[in-house]
């Protein structure tokens, strides 16, 4: 059992090299950086992969004010001499992230904001004690500092202070913005997108438009938004997504980085099934795995080396993504949306091909199917299929990708979205004429009525009976019935019971998976067989005036239900 400690949540370049934390070494990302540096460089990247801490070592590596040369030794940018000699501390850094300004309203936003810049600026209030300093910029700085400025002050507030930093040390400034699309995605969500955007622009607008002040900066966000939105006349832009070939090793980890990694813990044997799990994400023409995941997975190992894998990213994504567009899909109001077949074909492990559009707005990401499929792809929950030789185009035809699942972390988000979405989606639906049918033991309608729920929802083709057992259960489900699951009844364990307690009837539901549609009657027999042998209804006779047993069988999206026998009290 290894004893190192992973650096879980902390995104602080100094704190992990400081403190002992185990660090994969991705700092030649900032000479790749210099490489071909241009004036505004967007980064975009799924989250939990580490973006983060890639700004943090920059900001490490470059801030003039710190001597962080013990924090590289040893690590791949050290052996860039120029290089370290020409920028290491060498130049002003300012350093912002947007990751926390996520509230639920204009107001909220805007205050988070605000507090997000004025302890930017208590980061810089040495400045105040320079005589170099405009003493006009000092009073703009002081208001901004105890939250006293005014709408106007904050979207310039960047601008000042890098005004004021270039004339106390002399130099240009480097500017690094952390998740800047992230209060967008959340005014989106909660109806002040257009408000948040011009809050935005205003922001960085003057800072990376012919800004005198500015050396260059740094980017990063999920999506890449479209230009014309925010950065309209910024001149030497360029943006580097998933679809490049920049950069592409330095968010999340190779194969090479997962190698070292469970030989450094001892772990070396679970490689396949943190390949399964965790693998699968295509960043051009590099896989790449999800760092939070392997993280969490590797540190739960170190506790209990039998632990099985799970689903981290699942806790820290914006899975509502799935929710939204799956709901958007099965709306009346969008027939234009036809993609329960695709769904069905990703969860079957198919791939489909389909346009992305990289430039997105987000109050336009509902409006075509391409712009959701594009959303799925940018921000992780589809990636694109590796091509059959490193010669082939990632492309399929007219600008379409090749795109899958990554992995199985992300099919289970899929899967347990779809399950939620029909349980909401059933209880919406008047099932009283399928309860009428079953409590009159009407098997030959309920089998229709059943077949068309299941019909109306999205299949994946490795069905399992616990999928059935979780269908019935929520066909019944808020519906006035008391519903048990895999509980103990005779024998054994019964797959469902419905108890109607105010007319005491209970009805006992056993459900299999067949392997082809012809052995459906098969699959049912061999359910009430087993209600039989195992005694489930023995408890219910004394108490309920009526038990009812029924054995289901299910086939992709068939299914055929047969009554067992009616005990009346």
């Amino acid at each position: 059992m290894s004893n190192i400690v992973f650096p879980l949540g902390i995104v602080s370049f100094e704190k992990i090299r400081t403190e002992g934390y185990y660090y994969i070494d991705k700092t030649e990302i900032i000479a790749e950086l210099l490489r071909k540096t241009f004036e505004v460089n967007l980064i975009t990247r799924p989250r939990r992969f580490g973006k983060t801490l890639a700004m943090d070592t920059m900001a490490s590596f470059f801030d003039i004010r710190k001597d962080t040369r013990k924090l590289f030794s040893g690590l791949h940018i050290e052996k860039y001499k120029e290089i370290c000699g020409k920028w290491q501390n060498q130049w002003p850094v300012l350093f912002l992230s947007l990751k926390e300004v996520d509230d639920k309203t204009f107001d909220q936003a805007t205050k988070k904001l605000a507090v997000n810049i004025s302890d930017l600026y208590k980061e810089h209030t040495y400045l105040l004690k320079s005589n170099k300093v405009d003493p006009a910029d000092a009073e703009l700085f002081n208001k901004i500092r105890y939250q006293k400025a005014d709408s106007v002050d904050i979207q310039n507030a960047l601008y000042i202070l890098m005004r004021m930093m270039q004339a106390y040390f002399g130099k240009q400034v480097i500017v690094l913005i952390d998740e800047y699309d992230v209060p967008l995605a959340k005014a989106s969500e909660n109806g002040f997108y257009d408000d948040m955007l011009n809050v935005v622009r205003g922001l960085l607008g003057k800072t990376l438009k012919t800004n005198p002040f500015l050396k260059f900066a740094v980017i990063t966000g999920c999506l890449r938004i479209a230009q014309e939105s925010i950065f309209t006349g910024t001149n030497n832009f360029v943006s580097d997504t998933i679809t490049g070939e920049r950069f592409n090793e330095y968010f999340g980890f190779t194969e090479e980085d997962v190698h070292k990694l469970l030989q450094d813990t001892g772990y070396g044997k679970h490689f396949d099934e943190i390949k399964y799990w965790y693998n699968g994400y295509r960043f051009g023409s590099i896989d790449i795995y999800c760092p939070w995941d392997v993280l969490n997975h590797v540190n739960a190992l170190q506790d209990n080396p039998d632990t099985e894998p799970k689903s981290y990213w699942e806790d820290t994504s914006h899975n509502g993504i799935l929710r939204v567009f799956i709901e958007l899909a099965n709306s009346e109001e969008r027939q234009d949306l036809a993609v329960n077949d695709k769904f069905e074909a990703l969860l079957g492990g198919d791939c489909i091909e389909e346009p992305i559009e990289q430039n997105l707005t987000y109050d336009t990401l509902h409006s075509s199917e391409s712009n959701l499929w594009s959303l799925l792809y940018l921000t992780g929950y589809l990636t694109q299929a590796a091509p059959i030789s490193l010669q082939d185009s990632a492309p399929v035809e007219n600008g379409k990708f090749l795109l899958k699942i990554p992995n199985e972390e992300v099919k289970l988000i899929f899967r347990k979205t779809v399950v939620e979405w029909f349980h909401a989606k059933v209880a919406t639906v008047d099932r009283s004429e399928l309860f009428r049918a079953m409590w009159e033991g009407n098997a030959q309608k309920a089998t229709v009525i059943l077949s068309d729920l299941l019909f109306n929802t999205i299949s994946y083709h490795d069905y399992k009976e616990d999928f059935y057992h979780a269908f019935i259960a929520g066909v019944f489900t808020g519906a006035g019935y008391y519903v048990e699951s895999n509980r103990e009844h005779g024998t054994g364990r019964t797959d469902i019971v419905v108890r109607d307690r105010s007319s005491r009837r209970v009805m006992i539901i056993e459900a299999k998976r067949a392997n082809a549609p012809d052995l459906l009657e098969a699959g049912c027999r061999d359910a009430v067989r087993q209600i039989d042998d195992r005694r489930y209804a023995a408890e219910f006779v004394k108490g309920y005036r009526s038990v009812i047993c029924y054995g289901i069988a299910f086939y992709n999206k068939e299914c055929l239900v047969m009554k067992f026998g009616t005990a009346e009290n």
